[in-house]
């Protein structure tokens, strides 16, 4: 390597990969009820940031309102995006309702805490546009 190059952070390797792989995550609560505070928006990014040591990820961002929240995770290439979902959500959902059972009850009902859906965004990277650039004009060997 370069004494003179610059690591990007966002760029992470591996034994036989290199990779940026952030995706923005958003979980509403059951029948989009406002059941979050704030120090359960607080523990909530504890446990998040918990479960995503476990899969060898990064928790790089985390906010939230009372019905919803937005973790930006930066996950390697091994890790199934759909596993790392649920077990964000099914790890967050056990222990909120158990720290916080009597103002979750008032709020959600059914031993339910997230709704079933979720949206996952990917970001990173260079712009599409360039990506295509690069594709459509390859230095072909004569």
């Amino acid at each position: 390597m370069s004494p003179c190059w610059n690591p990007n952070p966002d760029v992470r390797t591996g034994r036989h990969v290199v990779y940026t792989l952030h995706v923005h995550l958003v979980f509403v609560t059951k029948y989009r009820r406002r059941a979050m505070t704030g120090e359960m928006l607080t523990r909530c990014e504890e446990i998040m940031r918990e479960v995503c040591e476990d899969f060898e990820a990064e928790l790089n961002q985390f906010n939230g309102e009372e019905d919803h929240v937005h973790p930006l995770v930066h996950y390697p290439p091994k890790v199934q995006l759909s596993k790392l979902v649920n077990s964000l959500k099914d790890v967050s959902s056990r222990y909120l309702r158990k720290e916080y059972d009597a103002h979750v009850r008032r709020y959600l009902w059914g031993g339910h805490f997230w709704s079933g859906s979720y949206f996952a965004g990917s970001y990173g990277g260079a712009p599409l546009t360039v990506v295509r650039q690069y594709i459509e004009t390859p230095q072909r060997p004569v």
